[in-house]
């Protein structure tokens, strides 16, 4: 099964499915509104702004798993990220990336691309690229700023 077999669940219930996302670039981050590194949001709709013509696609699950940095409900998360950091790209659904619980494509995500220290997903704002063909390409630490996947992504786009 690969990554577009897989679909998303929506904020407002129902599911999204990563198969409409074919033939994209795809970063995939799992965020939280009250981390260090929430900042990246405004990073993260940059890089959407500037690439999403060219066919790159950021969605974003919003994960409650580490430190409690996001406790909002759907609504609470989206109205942070509209007004904090005028996000357009999507938010979905809040989902756990670990665990027995975790979501099924993060599950996906973590077995095409280890971490440096195993498959678990340490903190919030780790980020998946995934190439046009729906393979994972690479993983990046929460510390790693949005800005600095330019060059990898724009190598993607073509």
């Amino acid at each position: 099964m690969g990554l577009y077999d897989l679909s998303a669940k929506l904020p407002g219930g129902g599911t999204q499915s990563l198969g409409d996302y074919q033939g994209k670039v795809l970063l995939i981050v799992n965020t939280a509104s009250k981390c260090g590194f929430t900042p990246q949001y405004e990073g993260l709709e940059e890089l959407y702004r500037d690439y999403k013509d060219r066919g790159l696609e950021i969605l974003a699950f919003p994960c409650n798993q580490f430190g409690a940095q996001e406790p909002g409900d759907a609504a609470e998360i989206a109205n942070f990220c509209s007004l904090t950091y005028d996000v357009s790209f999507p938010l979905m659904a809040k989902v756990d990336v670990n665990g027995s619980d975790a979501d099924p494509i993060f599950k996906h995500l973590k077995k095409e691309q280890t971490g440096l220290l195993g498959s678990g997903i340490k903190w919030n704002f780790t980020k998946f690229l995934v190439g046009r063909d729906g393979k994972v390409v690479s993983r990046h630490a929460p510390t790693t700023k949005p800005e600095a996947l330019r060059k990898e992504i724009e190598e993607l786009l073509g």
